[in-house]
């Protein structure tokens, strides 16, 4: 709760003074606050802090961020722990893979960007116009078809997006150019930069396709502890703070070295990846074991 009332009253205050702050220590608050925004999201789709939906939802539901309806998030990332098949495309809804058959498929201006968001620099850049362009273009199709809960679902999001920007344009004096640039943008990249090596498809039987970022205080505190991704996954219903106590009770620094990747900061993960794809985007079609 401590969290939720920090992110709210961050965010409302940033916003307010705005014009009292250089833009970089705008685009660093607005992007963290947004960026925490959605770890705390992800605290409340899996049953915190309350013991009722209906208040985790009402506590995680404000679209700070702008692109996804909270509804559509908390779906969708239940399926991808429902999953036990992660990271295959097709299957796991928050896959960064693709198909051998759609990579045939593609332009090659396409596969350049898609190799590009395989970089950490590619993800941070480029990755939040990549997301959500992946994301809407599968929401139209949806919508085309007729799915009426989609439909009801997008109305009172855009209804909240616009509540969102009244206070940030209207009521704060914000350009939307500004929100967009030093709030949502920034916040979906740091979002982006904590998943880019949550997972990675296996190539053996018996690894897993969870990853652990040992993060210092800071950076664990703005992903509550998700970079801790295996203890996430071992047990989806543990708070976060929680996850420490139980990333050492199952030894998840060491199925993650075993997998997907042990990283000892994001520093590190910057040094290795920032430049080189952390994998080929083309999934590998191999086994996927139980985590």
């Amino acid at each position: 709760m401590l969290v939720a009332i920090a992110i709210y009253g961050g965010w409302a205050a940033a916003t307010w003074f705005h014009d009292k702050l250089p833009w970089w220590a705008l685009f660093l608050i607005g992007g963290w606050l947004v960026a925490w925004h959605g770890s705390l999201q992800h605290e409340t789709i899996h049953g915190h802090p309350t013991s009722s939906r209906r208040i985790n939802a009402a506590i995680g539901w404000a679209p700070l961020g702008l692109w996804m309806p909270y509804p559509i998030y908390r779906a969708l990332h239940l399926v991808h722990h429902r999953n036990s098949r992660l990271t295959l495309p097709g299957v796991d809804p928050e896959s960064f893979y693709v198909t051998p058959e759609a990579w045939e498929r593609m332009s090659s201006p396409l596969r350049w960007l898609t190799l590009a968001n395989q970089t950490l620099l590619g993800r941070l850049v480029l990755g939040p116009v990549f997301a959500v362009a992946q994301f809407w273009r599968g929401e139209a199709a949806s919508l085309l078809r007729g799915d009426r809960w989609r439909r009801r679902i997008w109305l009172a999001h855009v209804a909240a997006s616009a509540a969102i920007l009244l206070w940030a344009t209207v009521v704060a004096g914000m350009p939307l150019w500004l929100y967009l640039a030093c709030f949502a943008y920034p916040g979906l990249a740091l979002t982006l930069m904590r998943s880019f090596a949550e997972h990675r498809a296996p190539r053996d039987e018996g690894q897993g396709a969870s990853a652990v970022v040992t993060a210092g205080p800071v950076m664990s505190l703005l992903y509550l502890n998700n970079n801790l991704h295996v203890a996430h996954h071992t047990r989806p219903a543990a708070p976060w703070y929680d996850l420490p106590a139980v990333n050492r009770e199952i030894d998840g620094a060491d199925t993650a070295a075993r997998g997907a990747g042990l990283f000892r900061s994001y520093g590190e993960l910057m040094a290795r990846y920032l430049l080189r794809r952390v994998d080929h985007p083309v999934h590998p079609g191999r086994p996927q074991p139980a985590e």
